[in-house]
């Protein structure tokens, strides 16, 4: 299974979200599906289950944007790696909540490979650092990476997010994922010094591995 990969470097957040609902739109069954890896200037985005009252604090420098992938609120800036994956499922052979799983899978395995122990969490979607690693016990339970999808005519986009080097008190300013008290955490904060392109490169090749898989 091949994938056009586009490295967009700091792109607008919401000239990309229509540029992802005009691809998926205008797609048909020989388009080749894309991955595209970047970073956005600083942004809030609320999902359609979201309740906007979970931006707590409003910023008259981050904008809030009402978006239709699932989930609640988010926080999106530069040292974050966001990966939106434009798939057509049905020619993968997969449904929403296998993708779910093995996006999930390669942030577990691409955080391993920097010496990170994370897992899912049962009813809140993410990555968390999990309570049983080395790392520092205020990080344990920590969330390090948001999930966050849409689907039309059997084709996916929107993707992940997983933190790197992030502005983490942006954070402070909502209850990620509707969770009053979550706590989120970066890559550096865990002592991971690699550059963003060594990791999003690590990245890439677990979420092309899973999802080639049959």
């Amino acid at each position: 299974m091949s994938f056009l990969v586009k490295h967009l470097g700091i792109a607008d957040y919401e000239s990309t979200y229509q540029a992802m609902r005009d691809f998926t739109q205008q797609r048909d069954g020989d388009t080749l599906d894309e991955i595209w890896i970047l970073e956005h200037p600083p942004v809030f985005t609320l999902g359609l289950a979201g309740d906007a009252s979970n931006l707590h604090s409003p910023s008259n420098q981050i904008p809030l944007v009402q978006v239709d992938r699932g989930g609640e609120i988010t926080y999106h800036g530069p040292g974050q790696i966001v990966v939106y994956l434009l798939l057509d499922l049905r020619r993968l052979g997969i449904f929403v909540k296998e993708l779910v799983s093995r996006i999930e899978q390669a942030l577990i395995d691409a955080l391993a490979d920097f010496g990170i122990q994370a897992k899912r969490h049962a009813g809140a979607p993410g990555i968390y650092v999990a309570r049983e690693s080395v790392m520092p016990l205020e990080y344990q339970g920590a969330k390090i990476a948001a999930l966050g999808l849409k689907v039309s005519k059997g084709c996916s986009y929107h993707g992940l997010a997983l933190n790197v080097a992030t502005d983490l008190a942006a954070f402070g300013r909502i209850h990620p994922c509707g969770y009053e008290g979550l706590r989120t955490v970066d890559m550096q904060t865990l002592g991971i010094k690699d550059n963003m392109g060594i990791i999003s490169q690590t990245l890439l090749g677990h979420l092309q591995k899973q999802l080639s898989s049959s």
